[in-house]
């Protein structure tokens, strides 16, 4: 047990890897019950979030209480088939979200710009 835990200490591990998974491609009717039972065989979970709006259906955050556990899950889970449908696993990156937004931001800015200026964004 004790090498265990000194070989988890001594792995690193990708920046981009974190407790939080995003999962895509889930059955509409799914439970958080049906989550928990299969993401649970790869560790203790903490929180299932599953997605209700017509845009979030079909999605789902899946949150571990260790990173590795997650890592374990996203590794074996991804491509799964669930109810004729293979699951898309992902580790949950907020910096996404935001560069999403800034782009969209950005862009607002610019068409008011082009707006205000008189610039029609045509090269002659």
């Amino acid at each position: 047990m004790a090498l265990a835990a000194t070989r988890k200490t001594n792995v690193r591990l990708p920046p981009e890897v974190n407790r939080i998974l995003y999962v895509r491609n889930l059955p509409y009717k799914i439970t958080a019950e049906e989550i928990y039972d299969i993401f649970g065989k790869y560790g203790p979970i903490r929180q299932v979030r599953v997605g209700v709006n017509p845009e979030t259906k079909g999605t789902a955050f899946v949150v571990y209480e260790d990173i590795f556990d997650a890592k374990n899950a996203c590794d074996h889970l991804s491509g799964f088939n669930v109810c004729n449908r293979y699951l898309v696993v992902l580790y949950y990156q907020s910096t996404k979200l935001y560069q999403k937004v800034d782009a969209e931001k950005k862009q607002q800015q610019l068409d008011a710009a082009k707006k205000k200026y008189g610039v029609d964004g045509i090269a002659k």
